[in-house]
């Protein structure tokens, strides 16, 4: 009978208002997202922003504005899991923050939602959308401006082909010229490249590091009779 007791037309209107707007929102934001073909589309920014809409209208109307507060910090935390679910760590580049932060967004919209925060909502979904869509061509301009590896804080990254046969000589040598340059090393990976050969990929330690000088150490490589291939290149410090 208690469920009988909580019928209140007045607060079901005000939850349908609360999560209808949820819906709507988060139906925008994922619109985007699915048509740029993205993890988490249509359907996953929807329910995420529902359902946090949810969480927080549940907890305003038992627990009042503290029981929303709280609420609203649990919804902050798990919905951190779930953007961690999308975020994937392929050939030493990692994809999926920005979508994992969408998502998060949309929790936020859902909450400010569920809490009766209608224009704050909307207002918020205007924000991330232009996030996600007004900033691009400025992000893929950066993107096309040459790394300058004197203004940027990278790391420089040796890469070698040789026969299998030869991995200890070459990699003697590779330390015996990185020593003559005076290059530490950070790290070192040796994979299979194909059938017979091997990639060596050293990677020096953040310091500086002169790019002619490195020209000439690949120079010096590539000189060696028992290396297929040598190239060097830059990688950005996440």
């Amino acid at each position: 009978m208690q469920a009988l007791i909580n019928v209140n037309l007045m607060e079901l209107l005000n939850s349908f208002i609360s999560l209808f707007t949820a819906f709507v929102l988060g139906g925008i934001i994922g619109f985007e997202r699915q048509f740029r073909q993205r993890t988490a589309g249509l359907r996953t920014n929807v329910l995420v922003a529902v359902g946090a809409a949810i969480f927080v209208d549940m907890a305003m109307r038992t627990g009042g504005d503290d029981g929303a507060i709280r609420v609203a910090a649990y919804v902050v935390s798990g919905v951190g899991f779930l953007g961690a679910g999308v975020i994937m760590r392929e050939e030493g580049s990692v994809r999926g923050i920005n979508t994992a932060a969408t998502l998060w967004a949309s929790a936020a919209i859902g909450t400010s939602a569920g809490a009766d925060l209608i224009l704050e909502a909307i207002m918020a979904t205007f924000f991330v959308l232009a996030a996600n869509t007004l900033l691009r061509p400025f992000v893929n301009a950066i993107n096309r401006i040459p790394i300058d590896a004197q203004a940027s804080e990278l790391t420089h990254v040796i890469h070698i082909i040789a026969p299998a046969s030869q991995r200890q000589t070459v990699m003697s040598d590779l330390e015996r010229m990185l020593k003559a340059f005076h290059y530490p090393l950070a790290e070192l990976d040796i994979t299979p490249f194909g059938e017979e050969e091997i990639e060596i990929e050293a990677t020096l330690m953040a310091t500086s590091i002169d790019e002619k000088d490195m020209d000439l150490l690949i120079k010096q490589l590539n000189q060696n009779a028992r290396v297929r291939q040598a190239f060097w290149s830059p990688r950005t410090n996440d």
